[in-house]
């Protein structure tokens, strides 16, 4: 059985991250099955883990070239860790797959996320006395738990991610046989060859995409998101909207476009027309130098990380499409129903996100082996070295707090696009007759209302709610703030119903 990326990519550390992986020279089963239990335990969502004998490290990397795996020693030991294996409690069985690199051979044990956590396991498989422990990965190396972290593990107890959840309402043969072999070939994975000459059922069962007993075999959540030609069937609104907005968000004038399918055919599509058809470039000459510089509207790396994390964190429960609005001088991408709750504006605001847990393990493992996101806690900061390099505005963050119903990223157009004559209600426009201005002591809904009222100001509460796809609650929240902060007040005249004071 082989992994799903090729050795070589593992190896590199570009498709999974140090802390899921780990270096044995040899095979010695007590740390072993310690760190077979923690990775199958998958504490923060993290998804599979890799122990990869043969290979030695240095401060955690890979010393090349390996110094290879005995394959005599194979089916001596593939017997004894199936032994050891049961005496995990509840039982754990990995996967186990001998790859070819550096003209040697390594084993690599391939670990998925436990769907029957938490695991215990003996500190020492081997002795005669054993005494049972859970296991957790911290940092890179495989631990027992303290009082806090235990309790917290046996809190998982079936609380599997969605996206790894066996779907009992679909069937294998609802995913596509060459959809999941493309994905092999774009990984480089050796199992692409191999499964040639298999059936549909047992390259999903190579691939952790089903799981029951080989008459009563089921789906994941994530085959059918990713490996599935109409997620829409199985679960609703599963697609992303691109809205483009030229003269402003309350202008009649839009247009939309609708993008379905596979999520990461959806994520590339989305993309690629964003790429061809939204981001500009301009070259910058000097006097001073014979050096141009080229400037972009948006920069698509940051575009990219934005929708990725979009894509990679979206509630997939829930039937609300990612939406994307292209407006005159920003970029909105919001996802529904917000970010995890450990997560605080006051995180964004400084730029510093780590998550506590991931909502789903297995879209992130897949959209890495793509190489469409990044590791753990690297996203914002791409984002901002990204907008920074080509002179760009850094970009603002919404939790929708105390709602948290969405969360909305917003990249700002390099200030070379910026038309003062066209831009509609936006920053330096005119709406309405009048000059306007974004305010930055607003947040962001505070800001789309003030333009709606701006352009409209007898729009009413439940207009409002429409336009901006919130309910009535949040509206009236946010105006009570508007009028404390004296930006609008009701009017007295009788053609209109607010007035903006500031």
């Amino acid at each position: 059985m082989s992994i799903l990326v090729s050795i070589e990519n593992l190896l590199s550390g570009k498709y999974v991250e140090g802390t899921r992986m780990e270096f044995k020279e040899g095979w010695n089963p007590k740390t072993v099955m310690r760190s077979i239990c923690a990775f199958a335990n998958d504490f923060e969502n993290e998804g599979s883990g890799y122990i990869i004998i043969g290979v030695a490290e240095d401060k955690g990397k890979p010393i090349r070239p390996v110094k290879g795996f005995n394959t005599n020693n194979f089916e001596k030991i593939q017997k004894e860790l199936i032994g050891y294996c049961n005496l995990i409690s509840p039982p754990y069985v990995p996967r186990l797959s001998i790859e070819d690199i550096d003209e040697k051979q390594v084993l690599v044990i391939w670990i998925p996320a436990g769907s029957n956590r938490p695991y215990k396991v003996p500190d020492d498989v081997s002795a005669r006395t054993k005494i049972y422990n859970y296991r957790i990965r911290q940092f890179s190396s495989s631990v027992i738990p303290n009082d806090e972290q235990e309790t917290e593990l046996i809190q998982l107890t079936a609380k599997v991610p969605f996206d790894d959840r066996v779907n009992t309402l679909a069937s294998v043969n609802d995913l596509d046989f060459g959809l999941m072999r493309e994905h092999l070939a774009k990984t480089e994975s050796k199992l692409f060859i191999d499964s040639a000459s298999m059936t549909t059922d047992e390259l999903a069962l190579n691939m952790n995409l089903c799981q029951g007993a080989k008459e009563h075999l089921f789906p994941k959540n994530v085959g059918l998101l990713m490996f599935s030609n109409n997620p829409n069937k199985y679960f609703g609104g599963i697609q992303i909207d691109v809205v483009e907005f030229p003269e402003g968000l309350g202008a009649k004038k839009f247009q939309a476009n609708t993008f379905e399918g596979p999520i990461q055919k959806q994520l590339m599509d989305v993309l690629s027309y964003l790429k061809t058809q939204i981001i500009k470039s301009k070259i910058i000459k000097y006097s001073d130098r014979a050096e141009a510089d080229t400037i972009y509207n948006y920069p698509y790396e940051a575009i990219e990380e934005a929708l990725s994390n979009a894509v990679y964190h979206r509630n997939y429960e829930m039937r609300d499409p990612i939406e994307v609005r292209v407006l005159p001088t920003v970029i909105e991408i919001i996802s529904y129903n917000g970010v995890d709750p450990s997560l605080k504006q006051s995180d964004f605001d400084k730029g510093v996100i780590r998550n506590r847990r991931y909502r789903n393990r297995r879209i992130g493992e897949f959209l890495k082996e793509l190489q469409l996101t990044e590791g753990k806690g690297t996203g914002i900061p791409t984002m901002i070295r990204a907008l920074k390099d080509n002179g760009s505005p850094e970009p603002k963050f919404d939790t929708n707090e105390p709602e948290r119903s969405s969360f909305i990223t917003e990249l700002l157009i390099h200030p070379a696009y910026i038309d003062n004559k066209s831009i509609g209600g936006q920053v330096g426009g005119q709406v309405g007759g009048q000059a306007y201005r974004k305010h930055p002591n607003l947040t962001k809904r505070q800001q789309e209302i003030l333009e709606l009222i701006n352009e409209n100001p007898s729009i009413s509460r439940s207009q409002l709610a429409k336009k901006l796809n919130i309910n009535e609650s949040a509206i009236q929240k946010h105006i009570t703030a508007l009028k404390k902060k004296k930006y609008i007040e009701r009017s007295s005249s009788t053609t209109g119903y607010w007035e903006i004071k500031s």
